[in-house]
């Protein structure tokens, strides 16, 4: 039997109705030794059952492991099992189209490590969001844009993670203190440790929850999320899988109750913590306004049809040279916590009117009123 070349770890919870496309799109894949790791969290829709009948007629060796949910404990397990000495995280909702994408992956990323003098290089791949909708949308256009760039905050796990074994072992494991953002926390560690490429392939991820949740409201929440891990405020991540558990199912995502939480949390706290923590994330909303210049430039690229590899961030370019330069300074971090209180109030109410919520006594939140 060849020697495996490329282990793939794939996190599971009730994936039965993904499962067959995967292990075709992984069949169809040419020139690469792989073998297929999944991750199962203890799914209930039989989803190993369906695993192991596809692996009988599977052209690479199949692997299940189970263990406890939760994607980091999950993508960890997956990353121990493993034989091969490059690996690749993939969502089992991912695809790609060209059936040399890993060939040509693997390849450029052995190209890339000579360069470095060591292994501390890792690849993703370019990104595209498969719709049930395939209309032009400039939402979905920025977004897929963005996560081609090599700046914080735009590489995560639905693009694939591409990396030597020794290399994972010096950046990993997967964060498992929380629920999520493993993904994220790894990839700036990358980032800082080694550097990311550009993989020469797609990789198409499944919209399917940004179309149940609404694209606006998942990347509004995202929004707040990157926000507190950035600052460290560990109560925001103790209350969310509880807002989680109680609107599971139910489709088109509500906010009112995770802005109230934060609401009822903030007024918990000290005057002083307070003050740190709309600090903070004036600090990290003041660092991330480049998206603001970022959304300009594909706004112009999007109205005259310009293909992905023919786009330019020239106002973006503008943006970097002269905004840290005029911001970046405890006033301009004040003012930008200033903008995000004003925003916060108002959305708040926004929400409230929006989801047709009413009767929440002051200085309770909505999930406090939903409590039995």
């Amino acid at each position: 039997m060849n020697k495996t070349e490329l282990s793939i770890i794939v996190p599971v919870f009730n994936e039965t109705e993904t499962l067959p496309e995967l292990f075709a799109m992984l069949a169809a894949q040419r020139e690469v030794v792989l073998e297929v790791i999944l991750s199962d969290g203890g799914s209930t829709d039989g989803t190993v059952d369906r695993v192991e009948k596809l692996a009988e007629e599977a052209s690479f060796v199949t692997e299940v492991v189970q263990g406890e949910r939760g994607r980091g404990r999950q993508l960890n397990a997956g990353a121990r099992t493993a034989r091969g000495e490059t690996l690749l995280f993939l969502h089992a909702d991912s695809s790609l189209t060209d059936p040399l994408a890993l060939r040509r992956s693997l390849d450029a990323l052995s190209a890339a490590v000579p360069g470095r003098g060591a292994d501390r290089v890792a690849g993703h791949f370019a990104l595209r969001f498969h719709r049930r909708d395939e209309s032009p949308s400039l939402a979905y256009r920025y977004y897929e844009f963005k996560a081609r760039l090599d700046r914080p905050g735009c590489t995560h796990g639905d693009q694939g993670f591409l990396l030597r074994r020794g290399f994972f072992r010096d950046v990993g494991p997967f964060d498992e203190s929380l629920p999520l953002l493993e993904d994220t926390r790894l990839a700036e560690k990358i980032r800082s440790e080694g550097r990311w490429q550009l993989l020469p392939a797609e990789i198409r991820t499944s919209a399917r929850r940004f179309e149940t949740e609404g694209l606006y409201e998942r990347q509004l929440l995202n929004a707040l999320i990157m926000n507190f891990a950035d600052i460290g405020w560990e109560a925001f991540f103790r209350a969310v899988p509880g807002i989680y558990r109680r609107q599971d199912g139910a489709g088109r995502l509500r906010l009112h109750p995770f802005l109230s939480e934060i609401r009822g949390l903030l007024r918990s706290l000290p005057w002083r913590e307070r003050c740190r923590l709309w600090y903070g994330t004036g600090r990290f909303v003041r660092a991330n306004a480049w998206q603001l210049a970022l959304a300009l430039d594909v706004r112009r690229h999007f109205r005259r049809g310009v293909p992905f590899e023919e786009m330019t961030t020239s106002v973006l370019d503008i943006f970097d040279r002269w905004f840290d330069r005029l911001t970046d300074h405890p006033p301009g971090r004040l003012a930008a916590s200033a903008l995000v209180r004003c925003w916060f109030f108002l959305a708040c109410r926004h929400h409230r009117r929006k989801e047709g919520l009413s009767g929440v006594p002051a200085g309770q939140s909505e999930c406090e009123k939903e409590q039995p």
